[in-house]
């Protein structure tokens, strides 16, 4: 597989029909969980089976054990599988849940929560910013274009998000933005493996920034619940895949 390509469903199947040889390492944590969620869907691993240790995972496909608990995260997030401390990660569903399990929180939980919260602090954001948080939402706007790592991408995303609650001046907003970083990370994790998600995250980010440089409450806030609105057709889309 060339390393600038996705693997399609079909270079897939070679790699289960050719001894598994190692999977296109730019998208290699989507491939996992493209291959893991293709076997528990079509009951090749059925409820209740026990998945293979990280390690042994990460040889079979060629990849690192970070890249195979990226997509064992995102299978858990669908409700696939899930993971017991001692014990392993096991098949619970052989379709993706309803709404995607993110630890504490669910992501319909934080689509009805985040409109209320989010937009709000981006357009307080736009007026009470200081130079200092402009700069620094700049850099990282900058850091995410660039990102190809999707772990690194997934942090900074968070740290977004959560500077800009920051920057509202409201220590409410920021509190409980920090509080659902964990969640965000997870669902943003999973849209982006399985929705592709990552670059129009980019663009929406970006008109965010701009809005809030520009210090027009109105533009920030309508940017802000524009990239919610975009997250939350993602989440729905799920459903669909």
């Amino acid at each position: 597989m060339n390393l600038s390509d996705s693997p399609t469903p079909r270079q897939l199947d070679e790699v289960r029909d050719s001894g598994r040889r190692p999977l296109a390492r730019l998208s290699a944590a989507e491939a996992v969980l493209a291959e893991l969620r293709s076997e528990i869907e079509s009951g090749r691993l059925p409820v209740g089976t026990k998945l293979p240790a990280e390690a042994a995972l990460a040889a079979r496909y060629g990849v690192s054990r970070s890249v195979v608990r990226e997509a064992l995260r995102s299978c858990a997030a669908l409700g696939l599988t899930e993971t017991h401390t001692g014990k392993g990660t096991f098949v619970v569903s052989g379709r993706i849940a309803g709404d995607l399990v993110l630890g504490r929180y669910s992501a319909r939980d934080l689509t009805e929560a985040r409109p209320h919260i989010e937009v709000p602090a981006a357009g307080l954001a736009a007026v009470r910013r200081s130079e200092e948080d402009l700069a620094t939402l700049k850099g990282i706007v900058a850091d995410m274009a660039l990102e190809d790592d999707p772990a690194s991408w997934v942090a900074l995303d968070a740290t977004f998000h959560g500077l800009i609650a920051r920057a509202s001046g409201n220590k409410v907003f920021e509190r409980v933005v920090a509080d659902l970083r964990d969640a965000l990370a997870n669902q943003s994790e999973t849209l982006n493996l399985v929705a592709d998600r990552q670059r129009a995250s980019d663009v929406e980010h970006r008109k965010i920034l701009t809005a809030i440089e520009a210090g027009s409450a109105e533009l920030a806030s309508a940017a802000m619940a524009e990239h919610l609105a975009a997250v939350t057709e993602a989440v729905e889309s799920l459903r669909t895949n």
